[in-house]
């Protein structure tokens, strides 16, 4: 006997120990297990199973589908195989079914382990090679052809657009491999944090000049607003949302910039006047070579690593970034940094 089904709650966990220590054991067990008779009801769950599908004891026995809501279990259970991969249309959840026989027969232990995680970093992984193929075959298809141009001895006239055309290429892929390595560091924790007081105003200040941005940019920022935090670090983060802001935005539309202290948090923003992006990109414009307009000629829009940088360098500060619609159009990006870098003047 795998777990008692007896209706006595008081004690449960004694009572399931002293009658049947395996099935104690699985009670307490880091992953989902079902207990199913000959027929395919759920007549037992461990902790996990009644947590994750909210079963009531005291309803057992029960259909697997109605115990679960997913059909998909079912599908594995009347498949023939002891192994098999199942996605829980309810739950949102992918997982690794395992089928064992128990110790009374004709019963079955179904084991469920949940590979969401798992799966979406391989997914992340897939479209990151396939990302990084595409940004390095464009300038490289470039260059081989402006080298074949060069090799058929063109015009003196041609040959110096031809060569400034290697040289932009050129620097474009020093600047993938830079940016990668930069992410690289950042993520191997290599980056020193050296943090120095500075006003915030003044890095803001600071940035859009030497940005040159070409736009009206409003300000909204605390006078005498001193941050304690690496100010490189931070300059850069900020120079990506300022630059990202700049490059999505209608010519001539002005760019919002604004910082305020709530929640033991100084919040910094940027707000462009652009389409906006939609809610379902939010979350994955931080992931390397991410592009919501795959349209969008690179040189506009970069090459989809400049937000995955800045959010690595903002929690290397230990703060956090996201991005929203703003409330009368265009999109806002925040970094957040912790209450405890903030000191008063």
């Amino acid at each position: 006997m795998i777990w008692d089904r007896g209706r006595n709650e008081a004690q449960p966990e004694r009572r399931i120990a002293q009658r049947d220590p395996f099935g104690a054991l699985l009670e307490h067990a880091p992953l989902v297990v079902l207990l199913l008779d000959a027929e395919g009801r759920v007549v037992s769950a461990n902790h996990s199973a009644r947590v994750m599908f909210e079963i009531e004891e005291d309803r057992l026995p029960a259909s697997l589908v109605e115990v679960t809501l997913e059909a998909s279990l079912l599908d594995v259970l009347d498949g023939g195989s002891s192994e098999a991969e199942a996605y829980l249309v309810h739950h949102r959840r992918t997982v690794q079914v395992k089928l064992e026989p128990s110790i009374r027969e004709g019963e079955t232990l179904m084991f469920l382990t949940d590979v969401t995680e798992l799966r979406r970093l391989a997914t992340v992984r897939q479209e990151f090679v396939a990302n990084l193929v595409h940004e390095l075959k464009t300038p490289i298809t470039s260059l081989r052809l402006t080298a074949e141009s060069l090799l058929g001895d063109p015009a003196p006239k041609d040959r110096h657009r031809f060569a400034e055309r290697l040289v932009k290429e050129a620097d474009l892929l020093s600047k993938i491999i830079d940016n990668l390595r930069q992410l690289g560091d950042i993520e191997a924790r290599t980056m020193a944090v050296e943090t120095s007081e500075f006003d915030l105003g003044e890095l803001v200040l600071e940035s859009v000049t030497r940005l040159g941005v070409d736009r009206p940019v409003n300000t909204d920022i605390p006078p005498s607003l001193i941050v304690t935090s690496d100010r490189p670090k931070l300059v850069q983060a900020f120079d990506n949302l300022l630059d990202n802001a700049a490059k999505f935005s209608p010519p001539g539309s002005a760019i919002d910039i604004s910082a305020v202290q709530a929640e033991e948090e100084v919040r910094l923003s940027v707000r462009d006047r652009g389409p906006g992006i939609s809610p379902e990109h939010w979350s994955r414009v931080f992931e390397r070579f991410y592009k919501v307009d795959r349209a969008r000629p690179r040189e506009a829009g970069g090459f989809g690593l400049g937000l995955a940088i800045t959010k690595h360098l903002v929690q290397v500060l230990g703060g956090r970034i996201w991005t929203e619609t703003a409330r009368d159009g265009g999109q806002v990006f925040t970094i957040a940094l912790p209450l405890q870098a903030l000191t008063s003047p």
